[in-house]
């Protein structure tokens, strides 16, 4: 049996993502990038800017949404994180439903400003804890915010990595298509050809993520989790056990 759990592997790898940037923002309903994001700042020693919205303590915004879409015109932020209903090989993302929209047979949050940040932060980290042919598909029934653009349009942004409950994900920009990176243990490259349903690149070896070491659950496990437990209590208690909320 693991000493670690999956969630921790989750957020170890998205924080090795993260390190040595300036400013990170964390949007709604993201327990794992939040804490990893958490997790990268205590690395950095108090270098990092760490933003979750929804947080009081740990956001430096005070109107929300609109400061986040400022400071990224600015080129103020450095990475964040989208997800999907769907995700192509493209790295397109759907927010918007199932079937032909607009009569759509599931109906998803909605895009926000899933493409306007898309375009502007340097690197958008995609994760989505499932990993199955329903969610990695061939082309997404509707393009929320799309992946990669024409040659003379001017875009800073784009995916950098998916990472999945099963394996790690690079994209790969000038081949406009994901290469897979690492599998997280317990799982398998066959495993991973057979849930996903977009082509990917697959390198002639295939390295396995890393756990998470002492250090970094001894951090997970104390004053990121402590933190996280602000915005987002359940999960923190679910994952990290019961904490004492300040």
């Amino acid at each position: 049996m693991s000493d670690y759990r999956a969630e921790e592997l989750l957020i170890d790898v998205i924080a090795a993502m993260l390190e040595g940037l300036g400013h990170v923002a964390v949007g709604a309903s993201s327990p794992i990038p939040g804490a990893a994001a958490l997790l990268a700042r205590e690395r950095s020693d108090g270098g990092m800017r760490v933003s979750v919205l929804g947080s009081r303590r740990h956001n430096f915004f005070t109107d929300g949404g609109r400061e986040l879409f400022d400071c990224a015109a600015q080129g103020r932020i450095d990475a964040f994180f989208l997800g999907g209903g769907q995700i192509d090989g493209q790295g397109n993302i759907n927010l918007v439903g199932i079937g032909d929209y607009p009569r759509s047979k599931v109906r998803f949050p909605g895009s926000f400003g899933s493409a306007y940040l898309y375009f502007l932060i340097p690197r958008v980290i995609l994760f989505r804890q499932e990993h199955n042919r329903k969610i990695l598909v061939p082309k997404v029934d509707f393009i929320s915010a799309p992946g990669v653009s024409d040659a003379n349009v001017y875009r800073p942004g784009g995916p950098h990595a998916l990472v999945t409950g099963r394996c790690v994900f690079r994209f790969d920009k000038p081949r406009r298509r994901f290469a897979l990176a690492t599998i997280h243990p317990g799982h398998t490259i066959e495993e991973v050809r057979d849930e996903t349903s977009f082509d990917f690149d697959t390198p002639d070896s295939i390295a396995t993520t890393p756990a998470p070491d002492a250090e970094t659950l001894t951090l997970l496990r104390g004053p990121v989790a402590e933190a996280l437990a602000e915005t987002y209590p359940d999960f923190a208690a679910r994952v990290f056990g019961e904490l004492v909320t300040r």
